[in-house]
């Protein structure tokens, strides 16, 4: 034990709320780690590289990143797939400026990123933010990690087999207070390992936990959708979800449903800082009586695709300009009305390079229609084209055999959120890597209820013919009434 004594012989009293020790020493070794980068996405002002790890639980001391340009300056920040809120999101684990100057003919950089902290999968995310900078080429990604011993007793010379990959053992359970004694009394000599082999009799499904790889049966008759699910490999499986199901299945995802032979497969939902283009079509939509307003019309391929950000291009070399970014909604009661989405100033002046113009959306829209106008004032309108919509990637993460056929269902609105056993074994799941799973073509199966409204004089036409049709179904009853004499 360690015993602190402070002397108030000479001072009044000090009330002490409590103590905190800091043991001095050196940290852990380093050893270089095998990074493989497995995907690289270029969204607007920022690259995310997908990077692979080879194992899991490795406490990341630093990361290295290996860029050619003699000039440059970023900020990169490393995140992690981590379970919140019953769905995946990239959680940050640290964040740092990279450089590379000439100072007067010396060279000073920064490349490496600080983490300090044990990843439990074995993805990295890296993302570096480009600002208005074309992307860096990346050549290598290097890691170092702090190596982790493990102490036991040998009663020979001789080989010994160290067993790992199986995340349903129990931990063991050994005669701790006997083996610290003989360590103690002995010297300990250095070991080596020899590259890990596979065990040819391994089954990945075996390795998972149990009962995770099937759900409840379902009843599949109240969904208007479904696709089939392409599985080239067993184990851990990766669907990222296109426009088709992320527009016609409810916004919180809670409708989806993966089936086989009627029986649900247990997922789990990965929000990504990935973002995927959909390409607008745009046309000018300027109304007449409204001369200095310029407007255009911007086509989706269908309606509610999730955007939250749109881009386009100028060809005017000095301007400043308020857009307002809007859709044209229908009410209950069949009036129209302006859905707001977005509004932003964009501005050019001369010899500024002509980057990208963008507004980020406050919701996302529900049509398959965007309305952009701007005011001109009495200056000459401005020319803008390019349109482009971006929406967040989303996958859904699942285990399965290769050979059961697998459906995606979506589409039904009175569908609830599931609730899986599955969510409780993330950490197991995170750790296998992840098979590209595909979707098939769309099939309907129910007919989508079409609403139609009445507005305006419309709705006015409707309620005096069926005014009429009343009058005269009522002048024919009485026609049709005995007469009394």
């Amino acid at each position: 034990f360690l015993r602190v004594v402070v002397d108030d012989n000479r001072t009044e009293p000090l009330p002490w709320t409590g103590a905190r020790l800091i043991i001095a020493g050196s940290p852990a070794p380093t050893e270089p780690v095998a990074v493989t980068i497995k995907s690289r996405d270029e969204n607007p002002g920022m690259t995310r590289l997908g990077l692979d790890l080879g194992a899991t639980n490795l406490r990341i001391a630093s990361i290295r990143i290996g860029m050619s340009e003699p000039v440059f300056t970023r900020t990169v920040t490393v995140a992690t797939p981590e379970l919140s809120e019953e769905k995946l999101h990239e959680q940050t684990l640290s964040s740092a400026v990279l450089y590379r100057v000439d100072l007067n003919g010396k060279i000073e950089a920064r490349l490496d990123i600080p983490i300090e902290k044990q990843v439990y999968g074995r993805e990295l995310v890296l993302l570096i933010d480009n600002g208005d900078s074309p992307p860096l080429v990346v050549s290598e990604i290097r890691a170092e990690r702090r190596m982790t011993r493990l102490l036991f007793f040998a009663p020979a010379v001789g080989s010994y087999n160290l067993l790992s990959g199986n995340s349903q053992c129990d931990p063991p359970r050994y005669d701790l207070s006997q083996l610290g004694d003989q360590l103690r009394r002995a010297g300990a000599a250095e070991g080596r390992l020899s590259p890990p082999g596979l065990n040819p009799a391994y089954d990945a499904a075996a390795n998972l936990p149990q009962g995770f790889a099937t759900g409840a049966k379902i009843d599949i008759t109240p969904w208007k959708f479904r696709k089939p699910v392409q599985v080239t490999k067993a184990g851990a499986q990766q669907l990222e979800l296109d426009p088709d199901v992320l527009a016609r299945a409810m916004p919180d995802l809670r409708d989806l449903r993966l089936v086989s032979e009627e029986v649900q497969l247990p997922y789990l939902i990965e929000r990504t800082s990935i973002n995927r283009t959909v390409t607008l079509t745009a046309a000018s939509a300027n109304d007449r009586e409204r001369p200095t307003i310029s407007r255009w019309q911007l086509k989706l391929p269908q309606a509610a695709i999730p955007i939250t950000r749109l881009t386009c291009a100028s060809d005017s070399s000095l301007f400043e300009r308020t857009a307002r970014i809007w859709e044209e909604l229908t009410d209950e009661r069949g009036d129209k009305y302006a859905g707001e989405l977005a509004q932003a100033t964009w501005r050019r002046v001369p010899n500024q390079p002509a980057g990208q113009l963008a507004a980020s959306f406050e919701r996302t829209p529900r049509s398959d229609t965007i309305l952009i106008e701007t005011d001109n004032g009495d200056n000459p309108p401005i020319e803008l084209h390019d349109f482009r919509g971006y929406y967040p990637v989303t996958r859904v993460i699942f285990t399965s055999a290769k050979s059961q056929p697998i459906t995606l269902y979506y589409g039904n609105d009175e569908a609830t959120t599931p609730r899986y056993d599955a969510k409780l074994m993330a950490v197991q799941l995170l750790r296998f890597e992840r098979m590209a799973a595909a979707l098939g073509p769309q099939e309907t199966l129910k007919s989508e209820r079409v609403t139609e409204t009445l507005s305006g004089s419309a709705r006015y036409i409707f309620w005096g013919v069926l005014g009429i049709v009343v009058v005269a179904l009522l002048v024919l009853i009485s026609s049709l009434l005995p007469k009394v004499a």
